[in-house]
This record gives C-alpha cells, sequence and structure tokens, in this order.
C-alpha cells in the first residue's frame, strides 16, 4: 500500500536529525536514489513511511501535515551560539525537556497530594536585585557557602554536596548526557549546558551531564536564580557568559558570587596571589570559575583567560577520551540513573509504586526502567526493599 505525503516533510524529517540521503537509505535498507525519488515526488509505502518516522523519531502523524511543524521549545530559549541565536532545537534537546517536564508534572501532583507547602524562593527575586545580595541569599538557603564547601577535600566532592543540597531544599536536579538513556543519542553542549523549570512545588534544574564537571558548577548555580527568578528557560552559556541577554547576564553574575565572593576573592588573593591551585583549594569551586571570576574583577586579561580556558577544557576532553579507551566512562548503572532521575524524584515513584498509587508500567517510564528486576534491583540502592 503506497501513500503520497508532502515531499518537504520527508526532507525535513531527515534534516532534523541529521542525516543524509545515504545514511536515511542505510537505515531503511534503501538505495539512495530511492530517498531522493521520495523527496521529489512524496510517494512511498505506508510500512517505509512508519520505518521513516521511527528512524527519523516523529510522531507518524506527523507525515500527513501540510508543511512540516515549526519546532519550538515549550520554554524560553536563552541560548546563544556566537552571535546567534533562535537555533532549531534537536530532537534529543526536545526530548529531554519534554520528558523533565512529565517528570515535573508528575512530582508536583505527588507533593500536593502530600499536601506540601509551596516553596518561598521561587520567583522571589527580579534581576533589579544587588547581585552580591542576591547570592547571599541563595547561599544561605542552600547553604552554599565558602566556608561550607570546605567540608569537602575536593571541588568534584564539593560539586557532589551542592547537589546533596539541593536536594534537601526541594529542587530537582535531572544530569544526564543522553536523550531517552540511549548512548547513540547524545546531548551536544554546544547547544545547551542545562535548563530550569520553575515552578513553587517542584522546581527543577537538568545539567547536561555531558560538559565538564568543572562547568557544571557554575550551569548548576546559574539554574538556580533562574529559579528565584521564576523564569524557565534553556541556556548555553559560552565559558561561563551570556552576552547580549540581562537576565542571563545577572544569572551569571549572581552564580559568580555565589561561588568565589568578590570580597572574599580580594582576601584571596593577596594571601595566595594568582596560584590556581591554592585559590581552588580555598574556594573549593573549579580553575573555570576560578578563571572567570579572575577576569571579571580585572586580575587576568581577556587573552590569558581564553588560553587557561581552553587549555582546561582541553585537559578535561583528553581526559574523557582516556576513560572510554579504557573503557571506564560508563560507570555504574544504578549509580548513573540515581543522578538522571534524581533522587527525591526516584524515591518518590518508587513508593508511590509499591503502595499501589502509581501503576508500575508509569513509574518505569517515569524512571526510565524496563524491566521490573531493573525496578527492584534500583528500589534496593534507594533502600526501598531488603
Amino acid at each position: 500500500m503506497k501513500i503520497t505525503v508532502q515531499p518537504e516533510l520527508l526532507a525535513w524529517a531527515r534534516d532534523r536529525v541529521g542525516l543524509s540521503e545515504e545514511l536515511l537509505a542505510k537505515k531503511l535498507g534503501a538505495k539512495p536514489a530511492q530517498v531522493v525519488r521520495w523527496e521529489d515526488d512524496g510517494e512511498l509505502t505506508y510500512k517505509r513511511a512508519e520505518k521513516l518516522a521511527k528512524v527519523t523519531r516523529i510522531p507518524f502523524g506527523y507525515l500527513f501535515l501540510p508543511e512540516p511543524p515549526d519546532e519550538k521549545l515549550p520554554v524560553a530559549d536563552f541560548r546563544t551560539v556566537g552571535s546567534e541565536e533562535g537555533q532549531r532545537p534537536s530532537p534529543e534537546l526536545l526530548d529531554v525537556l519534554f520528558d523533565a517536564m512529565r517528570k515535573q508534572s508528575w512530582y508536583r501532583d505527588y507533593l500536593l497530594e502530600m499536601e506540601e507547602e509551596p516553596l518561598h524562593f521561587v520567583g522571589s527575586m527580579t534581576v533589579k536585585e544587588s547581585p552580591v545580595k542576591a547570592a547571599d541569599t541563595i547561599a544561605r538557603v542552600f547553604d552554599f557557602s565558602t566556608q561550607s564547601r570546605r567540608e569537602a577535600s575536593t571541588w568534584e566532592q564539593a560539586l557532589t554536596l551542592m547537589f546533596d543540597r539541593c536536594d534537601e531544599a526541594g529542587v530537582l536536579v535531572l544530569r544526564s548526557g543522553v536523550a531517552g538513556g540511549n548512548p547513540h543519542r547524545p546531548l551536544e553542549v554546544e547547544e545547551f549546558r542545562g535548563f530550569a523549570l520553575a515552578d513553587a512545588y517542584a522546581p527543577l534544574v537538568f545539567i547536561n551531564s555531558k560538559d565538564s564537571p568543572a562547568a557544571q558548577m557554575f550551569t548548576l548555580v546559574h539554574e538556580l536564580v533562574h529559579l528565584w527568578l521564576g523564569v524557565s528557560g534553556v541556556s548555553n552559556l559560552e565559558h561561563t557568559y551570556a552576552p547580549g541577554k540581562r537576565l542571563e547576564r545577572f544569572c551569571n553574575q549572581v552564580a559568580a558570587e555565589v561561588l568565589v565572593p568578590a570580597q572574599e576573592v580580594k582576601r584571596a588573593l593577596l594571601e595566595h596571589g594568582q596560584d590556581l591551585g591554592a585559590l581552588r583549594r580555598h574556594f573549593k569551586v573549579s580553575v573555570l570559575v576560578l578563571l572567570r571570576r579572575l577576569k571579571d574583577i580585572g586580575e587576568i586579561d581577556d587573552a590569558t583567560f581564553q588560553e587557561l580556558y581552553d587549555q582546561e577544557e582541553e585537559s578535561f576532553r583528553l581526559k574523557r577520551q582516556k576513560q572510554k579507551a579504557d573503557g571506564k566512562s560508563q560507570g555504574n548503572y544504578y549509580a548513573t540513573q540515581r543522578v538522571r532521575v534524581s533522587p527525591p524524584l526516584a524515591r518518590a515513584v518508587i513508593g508511590s509504586a509499591l503502595e499501589g498509587k502509581t501503576p508500575y508500567r508509569e513509574a518505569y517510564s517515569l524512571l526510565g526502567i524496563k524491566k521490573a528486576e531493573t525496578f527492584k534491583k534500583f528500589a534496593q540502592r534507594l533502600e526501598f526493599m531488603p
């Protein structure tokens, strides 16, 4: 059985996932000439159309639209790549964003059923606030002070501590480097580093874990400022900067002040000079965050900042390549699953399923789990089952 669709829809479906005619033909078990013909006359078999929709990750019904849909982000788009804005979101970004919104909606309903109170800080701030005052407020609520970070022996441990503090404060933090748990669908750092979904009951931050842990620290606090402003949106900071956007500049200023307070860094410079190792141990932050702060206060010029920042990024890239070559990049499945879902959400979903309030099929979907045995082991890891 053959069907006829708008040819431009077929070309759009292929283009949205970045496939050439040759690659799409290979995935469909066809010849490149057939793909070219389909995109010329729009005529193909029903079975082939179903497979094409699956390969290009679009709803099958999209193929019967009169023209390609204008896929937009359902939240504000604060991304900037060079001087270009408003780039079309990839299927991977759209998928993780809609998945996060679904998780947030479920968790919000759960909290309302549990008669939890809304969080006072969401939407409590404006960009007219003093960045220093705003940073002090956030640092106190989350206990992100330099003194509290000294409980950790390294800045990496300090980052983990910060994620834990978010859990305790009622903020869901999801971290993943792939869409749908599929390692063949990586999230590109060049497209986005994180996003925030503001909600008085279930505020949520998503961190692209394909980014270096050093950059994730800044992104986390940047997105938390979004929650304080009550503004949902997707961000893609370049070297922790976002030129041309007032709201993003404010979030950056506050994040920098939270992690490396200006007055404190001036005192530390008198004691340690520009010894990055000593400053990193003092503030328990990454070198990337320190470099940004030193540039902000005029201690290093743009060229030095760029050179040192690129060196740190390259060091991370080489380290990740080595881990991949050594077979160490996958890590423990359950530990990875824990950060992908967020412990408070995972515990709520598992508990609700065990109590019979949430169908297991829905629980599996929310947790990104396919098998009952995996669910059981994950529940054990979270101390729900013996």
